[in-house]
């Protein structure tokens, strides 16, 4: 990273609405000039290629996606500002030295507000019940960023559904948006059109109305929540989650863009960065294991179920006496106080067997193994992406957000299974969880997913097409990049 960018990055943190950094000392004027005036140089060197900005929501099932689009947007040759707090960056992977010119990390300072811990920078450090503050902390970051599209003037900038206030700002600029969505389009398109949520329009009052096919779905389908995902969600998306709700947020945002895409998550798994002995000691037990054999068991960054689901998911991995290794998450951040344990004695019990790893694991390293038969997933979209690309059979266990949209359509294509549930509460037992996973491993009565998966994988083998994706999303951006005026500090 540039030491001029690292320079921009602590001068936000003295930014205000009105941009008081110019009454700075003159040092740091000039920092500020110098970095300005790098952007443009580099600008002029090859006019024909585009600075963009990228400002993802704090949570790495939001980040890690964003990331990846700057990577193949990079690979063309365009240049990343790509927008986020100390720690996060610190998180994410290490750049290619191929591409560590052209992605400049501009680390931003959060806000201090009442109730966020002082290290919860992104929504996996805190409890569910908490990250509300952190979106109040985020949309505190309104006037830094407006600073730093004044002073790096980019081309176009890439906003994530939280940001409802940056397109207005950037509108002011000149500065074109373009909204990229983590989001499935059924997902999109179940919401709705923004119009109803900016006028108060949707007649979808209760969580009942969301467990049927919305009105403007011209053609049938059973793809929808269930009751008791909503029941779980629904304050969170139809009231105000920090200043405003989810949809709202979601709706506001998509208005104040020039362009809305949906790019195919990327299955790149980092080369040998992933060569360590972590991964060199699960491969050891998974090269022992017979071929097709092991559920990969894996709920993401953002999940974790909590005391009473932990126990039935690990009664039910026990009694489907099949091999498993597991990616445990106990802890929500330093703030959950809701740290959860496995039943005593289960790990002495499934020892040989089954193998539980509460530290990071190689996701795509584990998927591509051999031994690897089956995920049991919480229906994040990267992750069924994934698993589909390997050919990894689907055991559905969605738990929050809109992996419960992704579970019903995979059920609907015949593609998972989900585990039988309490339609009101959620609940499940043991005995589902174990039914659900021998039926889709093992029985003659699971052919159907198996089939189906290796049927998707063939289709989703698109290396080729999501170049094509990508470079159809970047002409567009060229063809309708603004003119823009830079103005240098008089200092310089």
């Amino acid at each position: 990273m540039a030491e001029s960018q690292t320079a921009l990055c602590h001068l936000k943190g003295k930014c205000d609405s009105s941009c008081s950094w110019r009454a700075a000392a003159a040092a740091t004027r000039q920092q500020q000039a110098a970095f300005t005036k790098s952007l443009h140089l580099k600008s002029m060197a090859d006019p024909g290629k585009l600075h963009i900005l990228m400002f993802p929501w704090l949570a790495f099932g939001h980040l890690i996606p964003f990331l990846e689009l700057a990577k193949l947007i990079a690979q063309k040759g365009h240049r990343i500002s790509f927008v986020s707090t100390h720690r996060n960056i610190q998180r994410l992977r290490k750049l290619p030295p191929y591409l560590s010119d052209l992605i400049d990390f501009v680390k931003i300072q959060l806000p201090e507000v009442d109730n966020l811990p002082e290290d919860a920078e992104a929504s996996i450090d805190l409890p569910y019940n908490m990250v509300r503050y952190l979106k109040i902390a985020f949309d505190e970051l309104q006037p830094r960023i407006t600073c730093l599209l004044q002073d790096s003037s980019p081309d176009w900038v890439i906003v994530d559904f939280a940001s409802y206030w940056l397109c207005p700002e950037a509108a002011k600029l000149n500065i074109p948006c373009a909204y990229f969505s983590v989001f499935t389009a059924a997902f999109l398109n179940f919401i709705g059109p923004t119009w109803i949520t900016l006028e108060n329009q949707d007649y979808r009052v209760k969580p009942e109305d969301f467990t049927e096919k919305p009105k403007w779905i011209p053609f049938e389908t059973s793809v929808s929540f269930r009751l008791f995902q909503m029941n779980r969600q629904f304050r969170q998306f139809k009231e105000a989650g920090g200043n405003v709700s989810d949809a709202y947020r979601n709706a506001a945002t998509v208005d104040g863009c020039d362009v809305s895409a949906i790019l195919p998550p990327t299955t790149s798994d980092g080369g040998s960065e992933y060569q360590n002995e972590n991964w060199l000691e699960i491969k050891e037990w998974l090269d022992k294991k017979e071929k097709g054999s092991v559920v990969y068991v894996a709920f993401g960054g953002e999940t974790k179920p909590n005391q009473e689901e932990l126990t039935e998911i690990a009664l039910g991995l026990e009694k489907s006496e099949l091999p498993f290794f597991w990616a445990l998450r106990k802890q929500r951040g330093a703030a959950d106080n809701e740290v959860t344990q496995l039943p005593e004695g289960f790990e002495e019990r499934i020892k040989g067997r089954g193998v539980v790893c509460t530290s990071w694991v190689p996701q795509l390293k584990l998927l591509s193994h051999d031994s690897v038969g089956g995920i049991l997933t919480h229906c994040g979209l990267s992750s069924v992406v994934e698993a589909v690309h390997f050919g990894k059979w689907l055991i559905l266990l969605p738990f929050w957000a809109d992996s419960g949209l992704i579970s019903s359509q995979l059920e609907e294509k015949k593609m998972g299974h989900e585990i039988a549930r309490n339609e009101l509460d959620g609940s499940f037992n043991k005995d589902s969880v174990a039914y659900s996973l021998r039926l889709v491993m093992v029985e003659e009565g699971g052919k159907v997913y198996r089939e189906k998966v290796k049927e998707m994988r063939e289709i989703l083998s698109y290396e080729d097409k999501q170049d094509g994706y990508t470079e159809r999303f970047l002409d567009y951006l060229q063809n309708h990049r603004r003119a823009k005026k830079i103005e240098f500090p008089s200092e310089l």
